[in-house]
């Protein structure tokens, strides 16, 4: 998953794809909120124009930090 911001247009992504994966479809979820599908109807991404204002002008990340002793690693 990659997130990209863009403060001049107030736009969010939120890939869950590559970012060169190409939309075969797009679905408004909410006025200025849109999921993009691959060919496959898998969700690729969502696009969220004014972005400020459809989360009330908070816009913030916050990771939780994982240790790798609470990681499950398969081989």
């Amino acid at each position: 998953m990659k997130l990209e911001y863009d403060p001049i247009r107030d736009l969010l992504y939120i890939y869950f794809a590559e970012p060169s994966a190409k939309a075969a479809k797009t679905v408004t979820i909410m006025p200025g909120v849109h999921a993009d599908f691959n060919g496959e109807d898998k969700l690729i991404g969502i696009e969220v124009i004014d972005a400020s204002e459809i989360m009330d002008n908070k816009i913030e990340f916050t990771l939780q930090k994982v240790s790798t002793t609470e990681m499950n690693v398969v081989a």
